[in-house]
């Protein structure tokens, strides 16, 4: 039996690997049944070495083979494989077909694999093949993920903290980063209540950003006073100049390209697809992207790459820089 476990999702991937292993039995029988491959170097004789081994006091053997199919993937522009290339994935699907019944082995891609692969059209064709693509969740699906998630941890959570997680904690960042700060939630309310959006916005680092979104709100609506106070709230909070700004420049990136898709008529739902996205960001996005025109917008983004050359050459301290952005950008809003 043979499986092909590829995809972005890491965490789900690791997970699933891990309830494979544990179905091998006892722990320290299972060490000695259990072979694992860097894809990059294996040969097709040491992997049908170690599948065709008998299991040591055991009904089976797991084998697993880390980036062996991302290797035999097609290369360069013309997209075709090399002789070498051609001559392995052979001689492995052929193998495939005689694989022992007391060997599992699993092949983990850390990126989908495409279907024209000879290996991933044997795992669909026959009946001991396995296939499981690894998608981060998203939208809806990670809303419920996240639910799911602080269930299977022992907590509950409500509707607005949920959104205020997906946000500004879920894809692009790690399901792993997210589990994690899962946990610190579930930890911290300790089963007296649902977590709140308070909770989250006290306790996930990451919701700083959340701050940023207020800053430039309030750019947007020339009151330059509070953009000033949110940024050195931030700064207090011991956020580093420099992170505050690429998360600056993160939103106003946003901001255009939200403006640019607006004009072109695509909808809420299309922008956060093209754009991989929370919709909650994209909706804000489309707010505050009203406050500004496209020139505007274009002008700041100069402004910003301006400040991080400065910051990063040593032309300015990096606080009176960002002091100086915040006046910068008022200006440009204003004309």
């Amino acid at each position: 039996m043979f499986y092909l476990f590829h995809g972005e999702d890491e965490f789900s991937r690791s997970e699933t690997l891990v309830a494979l292993k544990e179905k091998m039995g006892d722990p320290g029988l299972a060490e000695l049944n259990i072979t694992i491959f860097d894809g990059s170097k294996v040969t097709l004789s040491e992997l049908q070495h170690a599948c065709d081994s008998v299991p040591f006091m055991a009904d089976r053997r797991l084998v697993i083979v880390e980036g062996l199919l991302t290797r035999l993937e097609p290369k360069g522009e013309e997209r075709v494989l090399s002789a070498w290339q051609k001559e392995y994935l052979e001689g492995l699907t052929q193998y495939l077909k005689r694989l022992p019944e007391t060997t599992r082995l699993v092949f983990v891609e850390d990126k989908a694999i495409s279907k024209n692969n000879p290996v991933h059209r044997l795992a669909l064709a026959d009946e001991g093949g396995h296939v499981k693509e690894f998608k981060p969740p998203q939208k809806e699906k990670l809303n419920r993920w996240i639910e799911e998630r602080v269930r299977k941890k022992g907590g509950r959570i409500n509707s607005a903290a949920v959104e205020e997680l997906a946000a500004f904690v879920g894809p692009p960042l790690p399901l792993r980063l997210l589990d994690q700060e899962i946990e610190k939630l579930v930890t911290y309310v300790d089963g007296a209540r649902p977590i709140s959006e308070d909770d989250v916005r006290l306790l996930v680092s990451y919701v700083q950003e959340a701050n940023i979104f207020e800053m430039v709100d309030a750019l947007g609506q020339r009151d330059t006073q509070r953009a000033a106070r949110l940024l050195h709230q931030l700064l207090d909070e011991g956020e580093h100049p420099l992170a505050l700004l690429g998360m600056i420049v993160r939103q106003f990136r946003i901001l255009i390209q939200v403006k640019e898709l607006t004009e072109r008529g695509l909808s809420q739902q299309k922008m956060a697809s093209q754009l991989r996205l929370h919709p909650f960001v994209v909706k804000k996005a489309m707010r505050q992207a009203m406050n500004f025109s496209m020139e505007q917008l274009e002008a700041i983004y100069r402004q910003l790459l301006e400040t991080d050359v400065a910051i990063k050459t040593g032309q300015m301290d990096e606080v009176l820089a960002l002091d100086m952005l915040v006046v910068g950008v008022s200006r440009v809003s204003n004309q």
